[in-house]
C-alpha cells in the first residue's frame, strides 16, 4: 500500500531512499552542477527533521567495474553541505548492516554507487565479444538470481522506502522498482518524483487548451514513439531540430547536407497525415540558418527550408520560423518541450533553442502552463537564468520521453501497486 510522506511517522524509523546523485565532476572530483542534489533536499530532511535516519542510495555514471572516479565518496562533503548534518558513507553498498543499524535518528548514511554491483541492473558483465547465446542467458540468469539476494541485502537497511530519482524511474532496476516489494505497507514517493508525475500529469491528463508540444533534436528515431503518441493528444505539434528534415524531405523538400533519416520517411508521412486527420496544428520550421561544415565558426546562411543547396546544412532554427512559433506558444495554455531546435552545442547555432527559452518564460508570465525537459532543452532555460520562470523543469530525459510516450515507468508502478 503506497503511503504519502507528509502523514508518514518516520519517529525512529530508519529510511531508505533512491535518489539520483548521478552529478557531473571535473578532474579533480568537484561537482560542476549540484541541482539533482538541491533539488532532493527536501524530501531527505523530511525524514530527518521527523525523527527519522536516512540511508541514501544512488548511482554514479555506467561503470562496469569498480573504479575511484565513479565512487559516491567524492560527494559526501556536498551531501553533508546541503543536508546540513555529517554524512557517513558505507564504502560497500552490499557491506553496510553494521553502519545501517548504527544509526540514530538524525544520521544520514550514502552508500556507494549501487552499479559497481551487476545485480543493481540485473545485466551481465564481462562477457566474451564472441559469447555464445546460451552463454549470454547462461550469464543473464546468474545476475537474475543473484539481484533477488542484492535487493534483499538493500532492503534489510531499513524500515520503510522512499524513491525520489525520476531520472531512473524508466528502469526496472534493484533499487528503482524491485525493492518496494520488501515494504508493502512502507513505501512513498518522494516530493521530486511527485512533482514529476504531477507535472507529466498536467500535460497528459489535465491538460489546459490549447495544448502545444515542441519536440527538437536530432533524430526522428530517437522521438517517434513520443510524436505517435502526441498527436492524438496535443492541438499543436512545433517539430524542429535535426528532426524537422526528414518531415521536409518526405514533402520533397530539398535538405541539402542537413540531417535526416530516409528510412523513416514513410513514418514522418503517416505523422503528419494523421495531423491532418485529427485537425493538429503540426508547424515545421520554414526557414534555417545553414553552415557548411559541422564547426561554430563556419560562414552562416539562411534558405528557405525545403530550398537548402547540395553543399549547406541546416543547424539552427531562422527568424521566420521562431516567429511563427513564438505565436503559437504566446497562444497556448499548456506547453511541453523537449529537444532543442538547432545545434545547441554550437554557441553560434544555440539562438533558436535559446529563443524558445525565452518564449516559454514569457508564456509561463502570461498564464500557461510550461513543462520543460531534457537535457539540452534544460540546459537552455537555465543559461537564460528562466529555470525558476517556466512552471516545471523535469529531471528526468529518459524517463520523461518514455511517460510522455505513454509507457507505464517500472519506477513509478512499484510504489503504487
Amino acid at each position: 500500500m503506497q503511503q504519502h510522506i507528509d502523514s508518514y511517522n518516520f519517529t525512529g524509523k530508519k529510511a531508505i531512499v533512491r535518489v539520483d546523485f548521478n552529478v557531473p565532476l571535473d578532474a579533480d572530483f568537484n561537482i560542476t552542477d549540484d541541482t539533482r542534489i538541491r533539488r532532493a533536499v527536501p524530501t531527505l530532511k523530511t525524514v530527518l527533521d521527523r525523527g527519522g535516519a536516512l540511508i541514501i542510495m544512488s548511482h554514479l555514471g555506467r561503470p562496469k567495474k569498480v573504479e575511484d572516479k565513479f565512487s559516491l565518496r567524492h560527494i559526501v562533503a556536498r551531501v553533508s553541505e546541503c543536508l546540513g548534518v555529517p554524512v557517513q558513507f558505507a564504502d560497500d553498498c552490499m557491506k553496510a548492516a553494521d553502519k545501517a543499524a548504527a544509526l540514530k535518528p538524525g544520521e544520514v548514511l550514502l552508500l556507494e554507487n549501487l552499479r559497481f554491483y551487476a545485480e543493481e541492473e540485473g545485466k551481465p558483465r564481462g562477457l566474451a565479444e564472441d559469447a555464445t547465446e546460451e552463454e549470454k542467458k547462461a550469464a543473464k540468469a546468474v545476475v537474475k538470481a543473484a539481484q533477488k539476494e542484492f535487493t534483499k541485502t538493500l532492503a534489510s537497511y531499513a524500515d520503510c522506502y522512499i524513491n525520489d530519482a525520476f531520472g531512473t524511474a524508466h528502469r526496472a532496476h534493484a533499487s528503482t522498482a524491485l525493492i518496494a516489494e520488501y515494504f508493502p505497507n512502507d513505501k512513498m514517493f518522494g516530493y521530486l518524483m511527485e512533482g514529476e508525475i504531477k507535472a507529466i500529469d498536467n500535460v497528459l491528463k489535465n491538460a489546459e487548451r490549447p495544448l502545444t508540444a515542441i519536440i527538437g533534436g536530432s533524430k526522428v528515431s530517437s522521438k517517434l514513439a513520443v510524436l505517435k503518441n502526441l498527436i492524438g493528444k496535443v492541438d499543436n505539434l512545433i517539430i524542429g531540430g535535426g528532426m524537422g528534415y526528414t518531415f521536409i524531405k518526405a514533402q520533397g523538400g530539398k535538405v541539402g547536407l542537413s540531417l535526416h533519416e530516409d528510412e523513416l520517411i514513410p513514418d514522418a508521412l503517416e505523422i503528419m497525415k494523421e495531423a491532418k486527420e485529427r485537425g493538429v496544428n503540426l508547424s515545421l520550421s520554414v526557414a534555417t540558418v545553414c553552415g557548411q561544415k559541422f564547426d561554430n565558426d563556419t560562414p552562416q546562411r539562411i534558405f528557405p527550408i525545403n530550398e537548402i543547396p547540395d553543399d549547406w546544412e541546416g543547424m539552427d532554427a531562422a527568424p521566420a520560423s521562431l516567429e511563427n512559433w513564438k505565436k503559437i506558444i504566446l497562444n497556448s495554455k499548456t506547453i511541453l518541450w523537449n529537444g532543442p531546435v538547432g545545434v545547441f552545442e554550437l554557441p553560434n547555432f544555440a539562438k533558436g533553442t535559446l529563443q524558445i527559452a525565452e518564449d516559454l518564460a514569457e508564456a509561463t508570465k502570461k498564464g500557461a502552463y510550461t513543462l520543460v525537459g531534457g537535457g539540452d532543452s534544460v540546459a537552455a532555460v537555465t543559461k537564460m537564468g528562466y529555470a525558476d520562470k517556466v512552471s516545471y523543469v523535469s529531471t528526468g530525459g529518459g524517463a520523461m520521453l518514455e511517460a510522455i510516450e505513454g509507457k507505464i515507468l517500472p519506477g513509478i508502478a512499484a510504489i503504487q501497486d
